[in-house]
């Protein structure tokens, strides 16, 4: 019974037999009792007062079924299954009492009086007695008038001892008793079942909310980050349109200084060649001729002054002005935006460590478990199923099935190598296929300076510097493995729309010696959020 229902069944209980009311009649204080308690109180007592809040009353009240809540009381009686089941005794004449046992052979019900003769009595010790039950006949046999106390497994119903000897002689026959016995143990098991798997739906509920409360968490995480990126990305643009502006100002005072400048310079020529034509229209009116002829020889051709055709005003200065700052202004952004994005991915930096037990045999892993390197020799290792036997690679310790992870590997010095992330069910025996359809997202490097992503094809990858250090983010529930360049905070590679049913664990393989060029580990950096 649900707990609702227990309530209305406190509620609907009379104070007196503490069973749910039988004709219940109501009290002039309110109170609610079934009409045969009440009554019963009212004529053992010597005055009328209320069984609950001892309310006296003068005179006894007329007492009427309450039909209202008798009604009630069928309904919920009806819904749970809760009418009255109480066997009386046959025997008893008056008032009769709640039955103690039936008996199968004389099928009636007996209370603890009219019990005892099958308590004392030879023959009547023999009977069947069992807990007391309201319809005999569903215990009897109809044909032979005798206890049903068989049961037939063949066709799966009640008989007696003669329905064996009968119909049934052939069939499986047994006890009611170990009948019952199997059933119960069968209820028992179904019950284990069902409280079994009552708690993994309340497990599953407690994941669910669990998930629910992560997931919030992340989401005001995210809501947090994308505001401190948006407000860094709008601090850039208004820095960069505070310079443009500058910058176009002060091309803008350089371009009226030079027109400024140049019309001094013609305002000049004009005042001198104005002076020069003023002394030569003297000369052209005079009729001196010795004067004429003692004139400077200057006076007889135009002055030198600059050759003002060939100078041009660059009209287009604010135009490419324009374009370099919307260029450098583009440059920042990106700047800024790899350095916000780097921060993001940063927070979710974990710790990761090697698990040598997963280690090939030729790999010697640093004794804190941050470094790898590959050795020459082959270590005599227990080959237990964690390890790999043939690719030189090695895992992470922790693996995890849900969020973000990030965590950067020091490549410096190193000709080949091979990072990422697997699944845990990964191939360790055997070759290995670095690629997703495996279970694999990894990028590799080669030959020194061939840049690949392991994408089932191979992508190749054109990187503008060598990387020193690469940082390794994972978004489970996004489906991405991206890969990037921490020192110049570029984006390398990345895996989207996977979708991961597994454990994954970080992935590192330092590529062979190759003769000593490539004998550098890989190191586990711990992530520095300055850099």
């Amino acid at each position: 019974m649900s707990s609702s229902s227990g309530l209305l069944a406190e509620e609907l209980q009379c104070s007196v037999c503490l069973d749910v009311f039988t004709d219940p009649v109501s009290t002039p204080c309110g109170h609610n009792f079934c009409k045969s308690c009440l009554n019963q109180c009212w004529n053992n007592s010597q005055e009328c007062k209320c069984p609950l809040c001892k309310e006296t009353f003068s005179k006894r009240p007329n007492l009427k079924i309450n039909t209202a809540l008798r009604q009630v009381v069928q309904l919920f009686q009806e819904k749970f299954s809760l009418s009255k089941t109480d066997v009386l005794c046959d025997i008893c004449d008056e008032r009769k009492l709640k039955a103690l046992k039936s008996c199968l052979l004389c099928q009636n019900s007996y209370c603890e009086t009219h019990l005892e003769p099958h308590q004392r009595v030879p023959n009547l010790k023999k009977h069947k007695l069992m807990d007391p039950v309201k319809n005999m006949k569903n215990y009897i046999c109809q044909k032979h008038e005798r206890p049903l106390e068989l049961f037939c497994r063949d066709d799966q119903t009640y008989v007696c001892v003669f329905c064996s000897d009968g119909d049934h002689k052939t069939h499986n026959t047994v006890p009611l008793e170990v009948e019952s016995k199997e059933k119960k143990t069968q209820l028992v098991k179904t019950q284990k079942d069902m409280q079994q798997m009552i708690q993994d739906r309340i497990r599953k509920i407690q994941d669910i909310r669990h998930s629910a409360k992560l997931r919030k968490k992340s989401t005001e995480r995210e809501k947090t980050a994308n505001v401190e990126l948006f407000s860094d990305l709008m601090r850039s643009i208004e820095r960069c349109q505070a310079e443009l502006l500058e910058m176009m100002e002060e091309k803008q005072k350089a371009a009226e200084n030079q027109e400024e400048k140049l019309i001094q310079e013609l305002q000049q020529e004009i005042t001198e060649l104005k002076m020069r034509n003023t002394e030569l229209d003297h000369l052209l009116h005079t009729e001196d001729h010795l004067q004429l002829l003692q004139i400077d020889p200057s006076l007889c051709s135009p002055p030198h002054t600059r050759n003002w055709p060939e100078i041009s005003m660059n009209t287009d200065v604010s135009v490419e002005t324009l374009r370099r700052a919307l260029t450098q202004l583009q440059e920042t952004l990106d700047k800024n935006l790899s350095q916000t994005i780097m921060r993001r991915m940063q927070q979710h930096a974990v710790d990761v460590t090697l698990d040598p037990d997963t280690a090939h045999p030729n790999l010697i892993l640093s004794d804190d478990g941050k470094q790898v390197r590959h050795g020459d020799i082959m270590q005599t290792l227990p080959n237990n199923p964690e390890r790999f036997d043939y690719s030189a690679s090695v895992l992470g310790k922790e693996g995890f099935s849900s969020g973000r992870i990030y965590f950067e590997v020091q490549v410096k010095g190193k000709t080949g190598w091979t990072l990422g992330v697997v699944r845990k069910s990964i191939n360790r025996k055997g070759p290995l296929a670095v690629r997703p359809q495996c279970g694999c997202w990894a990028i590799w490097l080669r030959n020194e300076n061939k840049y690949w992503a392991c994408a089932g094809p191979l992508v190749s990858l054109s990187l503008r510097v060598k990387p020193q250090k690469v940082g390794v983010f994972v978004d489970y529930e996004e489906g991405l493995v991206s890969f990037y360049d921490v020192q110049s905070r570029s984006h390398i590679y990345s895996f989207t729309g996977q979708s991961f049913t597994d454990g994954l664990y970080p992935y590192f393989s330092p590529f062979p010696n190759d003769n000593g060029t490539n004998s550098a580990p890989l190191i586990i950096s711990p992530v520095n959020y300055n850099e």
